[in-house]
């Protein structure tokens, strides 16, 4: 069965600086006059290609969300969320379809079960010049208890999920608007503001957002980081919980029916 491999070359791997679990470490991103291979900017909002690319055969980028190092989405002013998600959407896709790659994929590690390194808030892109087979991703993952929609933006709990547990989706009808930017960013700072600070009473730490575009349509994903099921990792069994309901009735109490 053909499938991805990706190299992850170790001696790049050993010298990449770490902050999340030793935050007295030296901030690559806070030092921006020390920055290289800067591809373009937005005020304190910086693409610029990883300066580590560990995966073999990939290019791999990094977008710098703010200059505020200990800062994250839920902190943000909404223009700044706004700002934010229009420049790393447009360099997303303009990576897309630039022909030069197979797919691009664009997402953010947050905390310590999160895969990431640097505590400093910030996404990444990797481009895949050459894929075995197109990457794994299918529409059910998407479909869910609806929390809200509007503005042509569904907001959701997915019934199907992609590991398993309470995974929030965002589902815009396109990405072109002005609305639909300001709504996309609006539902992406509510979730990651209530994983970490309402769910579980702010006991979750660590979360991933994963962007997707499949054909035509764009996708959003938030998943709050906890030790992976292990069925899912033996067996490839995903775990839906029993409260997904309880947990759209809170969210539309917390956020949306003041």
């Amino acid at each position: 069965m053909p499938y991805n491999i990706i190299d992850f070359d170790m001696q790049i791997g050993r010298q990449k600086p770490e902050t999340i679990r030793h935050p007295d470490n030296y901030c690559p991103f806070c030092h921006t006059d020390e920055l290289t291979d800067i591809i373009a900017t937005d005020g304190p909002i910086i693409l610029l290609r990883n300066k580590y690319n560990v995966l073999s055969g990939t290019e791999q980028f990094v977008l710098i969300e703010t200059d505020a190092c200990q800062s994250d989405m839920p902190d943000y002013t909404p223009e700044h969320m706004q700002r934010l998600i229009r420049f790393g959407l447009h360099h997303w896709q303009k990576m897309l379809h630039s022909g030069k790659y197979d797919d691009v994929v664009f997402f953010k590690n947050y905390g310590p079960l999160s895969g990431g390194t640097i505590r400093h808030p910030h996404m990444q892109l990797v481009a895949f010049p050459h894929l075995a087979q197109p990457l794994t991703v299918y529409p059910e993952e998407f479909a869910g208890e609806i929390i809200t929609n509007e503005k042509g933006v569904e907001f959701n709990i997915s019934n199907n999920p992609r590991i398993g547990f309470w995974e929030l989706n965002i589902i815009p009808a396109e990405i072109e608007s002005t609305e639909a930017i300001h709504t996309i960013a609006k539902f992406l700072q509510i979730g990651t503001e209530y994983l970490t600070r309402h769910f579980h009473k702010g006991q979750v730490h660590s979360y991933n957002i994963f962007f997707y575009q499949l054909k035509n349509q764009v996708y959003a994903k938030i998943l709050p980081r906890f030790a992976t099921p292990p069925l899912y990792i033996g067996y490839g069994v995903h775990v839906r919980p029993t409260n997904i309901k309880e947990a759209t009735q809170e969210i539309q109490r917390l956020y949306f029916h003041k």
